[in-house]
């Protein structure tokens, strides 16, 4: 691993809008390849912490960039068009993702290093970080970041023989001008984002963009569990790319005890056929699914009290995601809440028998009470973690049940900055009853 050139962007503009967890890295990381870099944030305290930056509004005066990066939670079409997003566009100027520009850098440094992009509505954060386990274990240089982990502009650049481990959002792989991925995997579809694509065909679409520039030299792995994946499997086939079906229905090569369910064999499976076309050997494959250490927020064990264990599965913010973990336990104390996606937790009637109980917290508490009610799933509406932990702990014990799940089906923007932090604050809160001998 090295550097990138202070020249790679030399003679190049570029507008940074959005300065969090994406743009930040990006704006500095563009200057230290020598480009020119205005860099702004609606938010003040977001500027504040950008030292060193030129600070002003692009989208007023002249809009002479070679290209806006634009971070990816502001929109630059639906259901709004951010303002300098319009001027973009107004004047031909391309919006690109930190994930382009990685690209551009790195065959501008004459890398040949290999991509691998992964994408879909859930388990992406699992198979990218699981395949990034495997590679390395087999000797690989492998850099892994953009949605999941460091952002794109602030990995190392690789030598030829390393591999980038992308996960790539509906959101990123909207904003590509000339990535081709080595290999690629979508792994399932169901609804979400949909303010941001119009509907369910615009968020496949959006998704499917992760195959775009293949050849017959690429794989792309596709997910066979879903109406909307297999769709994009019969286009693939269509294609020059060799193509790869997985399932949830798949054996795979190990049981991780990090990878329980279903889903995980589905993701254990993209990752291996992945792992397979970058030349791993199996024994070396079942040796990383054996040894994968799991993924923060995700089915993450906690701490077991009293023969209760509390598990965080604060990654789940959708109604599927929670679904994952809801299959893995026959009887449990679950928390769920926050701001409910399309369809809340409807979907999920059919493991309602699994409930003992339910403790709501956030925004729509109130709308998930309303389906727990129709179904006969006793709840309590909590409000917050700090009052859903010590209840949920309380309620296990009255009800012999031997799990607290928070999979909350839900986005946490209501009561955290992320999911990261409410995941944090359910593990202190567990913790917490562990010290204080509850």
């Amino acid at each position: 691993m090295s550097t990138f050139a202070p020249t790679i962007f030399s003679g190049k503009r570029f507008a940074v809008v959005g300065l969090g967890k994406n743009g930040l890295p990006a704006a500095y990381g563009l200057r230290a390849m020598g480009a020119d870099v205005v860099a702004w944030d609606d938010n003040p305290a977001a500027r504040a912490g950008a030292d060193g930056l030129d600070l002003r509004d692009p989208a007023q005066g002249p809009f002479d960039f070679d290209a806006l990066v634009l971070s990816p939670g502001i929109p630059h079409r639906l259901p709004k068009p951010h303002p300098v997003a319009k001027r973009a566009i107004e004047a031909g100027v391309p919006i690109l993702s930190d994930v382009e520009l990685l690209f551009q850098a790195v065959r501008a440094s004459g890398s040949r290093a290999r991509f691998a992009g992964i994408t879909g509505t859930n388990g992406k954060s699992t198979t990218t970080a699981l395949l990034a386990h495997i590679l390395e274990r087999a000797g690989l240089t492998v850099a892994a970041g953009a949605n999941l982990g460091p952002a794109a502009l602030s990995l190392p650049l690789l030598p030829h023989d390393g591999v980038y481990v992308l996960e790539m959002s509906s959101y990123m792989l909207e904003r590509l001008a000339s990535v081709r991925f080595d290999a690629a995997v979508m792994l399932n579809l169901s609804a979400d984002h949909i303010d941001r694509h119009g509907d369910m065909a615009g968020y496949a679409m959006a998704k499917r963009a992760i195959f775009d520039r293949q050849d017959e030299r690429d794989l792309a792995v596709i997910g066979i569990d879903d109406p909307g994946s297999r769709d994009m499997a019969a286009w693939l086939d269509t294609r020059p790319a060799r193509v790869v079906r997985v399932s949830g229905a798949e054996v795979p090569l190990a049981s991780g005890a990090a990878l329980p369910g279903a889903h995980n064999a589905q993701d254990a499976a993209a990752a291996t056929a992945m792992a397979r076309f970058f030349g791993i050997s199996d024994d070396i494959i079942a040796a990383g699914l054996l040894s994968y250490p799991g993924l923060p927020h995700r089915q993450q064990r906690i701490v077991t009290i009293d023969g209760v264990t509390f598990i965080n599965d604060s990654k789940a913010t959708n109604a599927d995601a929670a679904e994952r973990a809801l299959v893995c336990y026959d009887r449990m104390i679950w928390i769920a809440g926050g701001m409910a996606k399309e369809g809340g937790i409807e979907p999920l009637v059919p493991l309602f028998p699994r409930i003992a109980r339910a403790l709501l917290i956030g925004r729509d508490a109130p709308e998930f009470a309303a389906t727990l009610t129709r179904h006969g799933v006793p709840f309590d509406m909590a409000g917050t973690l700090e009052a859903a932990v010590p209840a949920a702990f309380a309620a296990a014990k009255a009800e012999a049940a031997p799990v607290v799940l928070l999979s909350p089906a839900c986005a946490s923007w209501d009561q955290f900055t992320g999911y990261d932090q409410r995941g944090d604050r359910f593990a202190e809160l567990a913790l917490g009853l562990k010290a204080g001998g509850a």
